[in-house]
């Protein structure tokens, strides 16, 4: 559990900074998101689902990856939540010197997740405290 602590979100090579109001990862989770300069290499999935609101800053690019082909698609401001299904294999690009600020309100945390990296052609397994479960 945390309550009002800042930590990296998706573990020590992500350039997203969380400050989590409340996360309880059985039940749901309550963050703002710093996205700054630079994206994660590897695509990735969710070990849950994810509602999240774009507040501002860099211009954000999610490219998702699907049966082999990618999609670009931009963060734009809205009263509407951009859904994340937990199966959703994608990463964030913030490619301007500044950051964006993102507040999501995520589901209760499934046991896995997956990592997928493009160069290697390379799939892996993640449980909690990011251990690998198969590669």
């Amino acid at each position: 559990m945390r309550f009002f602590e800042k930590s990296k979100d998706g573990g020590p090579e992500s350039t997203v900074d969380a400050y989590w109001l409340i996360e309880i990862k059985s039940l749901f989770s309550i963050a703002l998101l710093k996205f700054n300069p630079g994206s994660r290499g590897n695509y990735h999935s969710h070990a849950f689902n994810a509602l999240s609101w774009y507040l501002g800053g860099a211009v954000l690019i999610e490219s998702v990856l699907s049966l082999g082909k990618r999609a670009n698609r931009c963060y734009r401001r809205s009263l509407f939540p951009k859904v994340t299904g937990r199966g959703v294999l994608h990463k964030v690009f913030n490619n301007e010197d500044h950051p964006a600020y993102i507040f999501t309100v995520r589901g209760p945390w499934h046991d896995t997740w997956t990592e997928y990296n493009e160069e290697r052609d390379e799939t892996i397994t993640l449980t909690h405290g990011r251990k690998v479960v198969n590669s």
